[in-house]
């Protein structure tokens, strides 16, 4: 495969990835971005974590979505991040989410 060939794959599966984000939006109430993922969930729970000097954040999230090209089941029951760096949770609009 050439690199122009492998580009235009991933620009192709980038673009079908987009297009179920778009699909699935309206089923979730969160939006969660971390340092290496974003996800989509409807439960979502943060616990900062200090270990002597050190400090780490541990999200869970539950009934999830996860922007990742190279995953074969982006919908998944439950996930556990941590995460050394900032982690943004964002509640989507009312309008937006479907319950």
């Amino acid at each position: 495969m050439s690199a122009e060939e492998l580009e235009k794959f991933e620009s192709e599966v980038e673009l079908a990835l987009y297009q179920e984000y778009r699909a699935v939006l309206p089923m979730f109430k969160y939006v969660v971005e971390t340092d290496r993922r974003f996800y989509l969930a409807n439960e979502v729970s943060i616990l900062p974590v200090v270990s002597g000097s050190a400090m780490h954040i541990e999200v869970k999230l539950k009934d999830a979505w996860v922007w990742d090209m190279y995953r074969p089941v982006r919908f998944v029951e439950s996930v556990s991040v941590i995460s050394f760096k900032d982690v943004n949770v964002e509640e989507l609009p009312k309008k937006e989410a479907i319950h």
